[in-house]
């Protein structure tokens, strides 16, 4: 029985799969705009950082949605096959568990963020528009 319900849901995954990633392309959102100085600086920041994903995980989906709408440019990392960047995240993070955002800070230390909601509200909060809110 296990094994009977182990592939329904890898026939349902192989079928879902072309849909999200369609609805991932069909609806990306608009990204933020900066002024030029503005963008590289956070350009700059954001070279410091890596999401190790799935390309058709709904969560993994919510980040990089994340991540265009605020602009950033943040390296994508595949981790779904045995390979480099799963064997990061797996030595660096300690588990295979998609997304993850790799933050590396100036002092060389290495923080692994997991779950899609902490990372989008880090990203919000460090790149958002909270800072022009404050300003204007």
């Amino acid at each position: 029985m296990r094994i009977l319900i182990r592939y329904f849901f890898r026939a349902l995954r192989v079928v879902l799969t072309p849909f999200l990633l369609l609805g991932d392309k069909l609806t990306t959102p608009k990204s933020m705009e900066r002024d030029p100085a503005e963008q590289a600086r956070v350009d700059a920041e954001t070279a410091h950082l890596a999401l190790y994903q799935f390309p058709a995980c709904p969560f993994c989906i919510k980040s990089r949605r994340a991540i265009r709408r605020l602009g950033l440019n943040i390296e994508l990392r595949n981790a779904q096959h045995e390979g480099e960047h799963r064997d990061a995240l797996l030595e660096g993070g300690g588990k295979v568990q998609v997304p993850c955002l790799r933050i590396a800070h100036p002092d060389d230390r290495v923080e692994w963020l997991y779950e899609s909601a902490d990372i989008v509200r880090y990203l919000e909060d460090r790149f958002g528009e909270t800072d022009r809110k404050t300003t204007a």
